[in-house]
This record gives structure tokens, C-alpha cells and sequence, in this order.
């Protein structure tokens, strides 16, 4: 793929089974989660409720809190090409933001370890899901993380808009993306309702496609 002028694009990037090979909350809950999680997750996939009541109700399943879910979320393997993708794009001229609308806490450690800035849910003191990246003002308002108000924020400054995804919390960001990179449930969804997206496997495709050694 050409024309994405990398120096003026702002590129965000899911991040579980996008920076992950696999999705960190759903391998914490097959692990230590009650079975009702699965109900939950269920009534998400099908837009019966928003994420942020997904979640919260999810973490209540996990048995053992953050101490029991963060060495089993360590164990979920990153893309090999996460470092070297956000290392081309910056070395491009790209802002590179990594939005996640899950648990938090380990996406937080990912990026850390790259330099990356994210956005995403976190667990606080007292063991509960705090949302700093939610947007009320929003037509939905039901999000954990709002990834279509950064993406908004890049378009007014006249940014072009690049999003990588995978799954259910990706699609409403999707739909204002200049260019779409689409995998898994995201991409089954954009066939069904008509929305242009590249398809790709792993980061390393997303690379290539974009022009980075």
C-alpha cells in the first residue's frame, strides 16, 4: 500500500490481539474467571451492553484480583514486531498511540517497555476498574475507552487517521479511520456492513504495507 504520508498520520493501534497474539482478558478468565463471565462476554459481542458494564462485570469474575490475573497476563505473548513497528513509524514523522478497552494493567506495561503512549482502562487502589478514557459526552457513552475521540482529536488537527484492530471494541473507531487495518471479528464485521479496511495477519504485514523496512 502507498499514499499514507507517515510525517502527518497518527497511527492507533488496538492491543489485545493486535500488540497481543491473543486476547489478555479472555486468556486471564478461561484461567480464573467464574463461568459467568461467558454470559457476559456473550451479551457484549452481541452490543446487548456496552463495555464498560462488560468489564466491570468480567472483573468480578476474576478470582484473585490483580495479583492472581497480572502473572498470567505476562504470559500472553506480544506481536515481535510491536517494537520495531512503533520504531519505524516514529522514525517516519507518525504519532503512535496504542488504545486499549480492556483490564489495563498490562497493556500499561507493554508500552512502558517501548516508550508508547496508552490509553486505557486501570485498576486502582482499592483493586477496582477506573475509567480515565471514557467519554460521556459521547452518543453511547458506554465505552470504557473512547477510541473514536482520540482519532477525532487527530482529524481536527488534520492528521491522517490510521487504526489497527481486531475485535468488537474496534468498530465504532473503524467506521472514522482514513485507513483501516482489520484482522479477525473486526474484519468479519467490516465485510458485513461495507467498510473499506486492509486485511492483514500480523504487525509485520501492517509494516510492510505501509512502506517500513
Amino acid at each position: 500500500m502507498s499514499g499514507v504520508d507517515l510525517a502527518n498520520a497518527s497511527v492507533f493501534l488496538d492491543f489485545d490481539g493486535t500488540v497481543t497474539l491473543t486476547d489478555t482478558g479472555r486468556f486471564i478468565l478461561e484461567r480464573i474467571g467464574r463461568d459467568d463471565w461467558r454470559t457476559v462476554d456473550a451479551e457484549y459481542a452481541h452490543g446487548l451492553v456496552g463495555s464498560r458494564e462488560a468489564l466491570d462485570r468480567e472483573w468480578a469474575c476474576v478470582e484473585g484480583g490483580l495479583a492472581a490475573a497480572l502473572p498470567l497476563a505476562r504470559q500472553v505473548p506480544v506481536d515481535p514486531d510491536f517494537a520495531t513497528l512503533v520504531d519505524g513509524l516514529r522514525g517516519a514523522g507518525a504519532e503512535v498511540t496504542v488504545v486499549s478497552d480492556g483490564f489495563g494493567f498490562y497493556a500499561t506495561e507493554v508500552c512502558q517497555q517501548v516508550g508508547v503512549e496508552v490509553l486505557t482502562n486501570r485498576i486502582d487502589d482499592a483493586g477496582e476498574l477506573v475509567y480515565p478514557w471514557q467519554d460521556r459526552c459521547c452518543a453511547c457513552s458506554s465505552c470504557g475507552v473512547c477510541k473514536q475521540a482520540p482519532l477525532k482529536d487527530a482529524r481536527r488537527r488534520g492528521r491522517t487517521t490510521v487504526l489497527v484492530g481486531d475485535g468488537v471494541s474496534d468498530r465504532k473507531a473503524a467506521l472514522l479511520a482514513d485507513v483501516l487495518f482489520a484482522k479477525d471479528d473486526l474484519a468479519d464485521w467490516c465485510d458485513e456492513a461495507g467498510v473499506d479496511y486492509r486485511p492483514y495477519a500480523r504487525l509485520v504485514d501492517v509494516r510492510r504495507a505501509l512502506g517500513l523496512r
